[in-house]
């Protein structure tokens, strides 16, 4: 294990609020990681440091009365008995990476950045590959998404799940559609990929625009026809833990003409809806196994940080550290 790893690794081991001292001494006592230096617990807080600096949104943390600051991972945040809402709605204004153009990167090359980021919010996300649609007249160039996805209602008692699902099946999950690009440069490049943006989610409870780099002079533009619109923007990052959303989006119904035709002209499609009610509707007892059919469909995510810099190193794409 990276240092990192192990961190994460002793936050879910722990499940609860911890603070370095007690997440050092996990490490330590099952040897997740062979420390070089003579002050190991300085090391730990060092390190989760920089995962709040750098925004990763797997670990939060709480400060408490006596100044010692607890961490945790958000994916057990309701576990731990844990509500906080962030008030942080600053815009990103770090400059776009520089490309090597002579070895760089595929826009489809970031669908597994994407999807990762996605998973760490409970989203289960796929790839819809608009060329395996049936017809392929132009009028139907700005109606896939690049990807969809789709999070679930966690709530915590049967009682609350029984009783959402008699009142109104829709309330239990939110769908939300995808458009992704390498990079938006320009004001007309940003209104092009926003409007199709528009077009492509129009049948979703939440559009987003997702690009990996946004010029600092268009946050003004973005700012505007997100609030016109309410088409979120995200930027995605190479590390996609640390990926923001810049302006989130607005919720709208489902539009089931919309998706209904979707699921005619594209067969992906239409699974991702098929197991989507399929798990909706299983019996007590199967719910376990139509979660991990769900899972299976969709696209995979990245394991640890390991496998991140790998992919990301084997693809051409621009890290933190270049």
């Amino acid at each position: 294990m990276t240092i990192k790893e192990a961190i994460l690794k002793s936050l879910d081991d722990l499940n609860k609020l911890a603070n370095s001292i007690e997440i050092c001494t996990h490490i330590l006592e099952n040897s997740y990681y062979e420390f070089a230096g003579k002050t190991p617990a300085a090391t730990i807080s060092a390190q989760l440091g920089d995962f709040i600096r750098n925004e990763d949104t797997r670990v939060k943390r709480i400060k408490q009365p006596n100044g010692t600051y607890y961490y945790y991972l958000t994916k057990n945040e309701q576990n731990i008995g844990i509500d906080i809402l962030s008030g942080d709605t600053e815009v990103s204004t770090t400059k776009p990476t520089k490309v090597n153009k002579l070895e760089t990167y595929e826009e489809r090359d970031l669908h597994k950045l994407l999807s990762s980021y996605l998973k760490n919010t409970d989203t289960y996300s796929k790839t819809i590959f608009h060329e395996q649609s049936n017809g392929k007249d132009s009028n139907q160039i700005w109606t896939h998404p690049d990807m969809v996805g789709i999070k679930f209602l966690n709530l915590q008692t049967k009682a609350s799940q029984n009783l959402l699902k008699s009142i109104n099946r829709v309330d239990t999950f939110k769908l939300s559609s995808y458009e992704l690009k390498r990079e938006i440069n320009s004001d007309s490049e940003l209104k092009k990929a926003f409007f199709q943006a528009v077009s492509n989610s129009s049948w979703a409870n939440y559009g987003y625009l997702v690009a990996f780099e946004f010029r600092d002079s268009l946050n003004e533009e973005m700012a505007r026809l997100n609030q016109s619109f309410g088409i979120g923007i995200i930027k995605l990052n190479a590390n996609p833990y640390q990926s923001k959303v810049l302006y989130p989006s607005v919720f709208r119904e489902l539009d089931f003409k919309t998706i209904d035709k979707l699921c005619k002209i594209n067969k992906a499609f239409e699974r991702f809806i098929e197991q989507t009610e399929k798990l909706m509707t299983a019996n007590e007892k199967y719910v376990a196994g139509a979660e991990k059919e769900l899972e299976e469909f969709c696209d995979g995510y990245f394991k640890n940080d390991t496998e991140v810099d790998n992919y990301c190193r084997e693809k051409h794409i621009p890290t933190n550290e270049e």
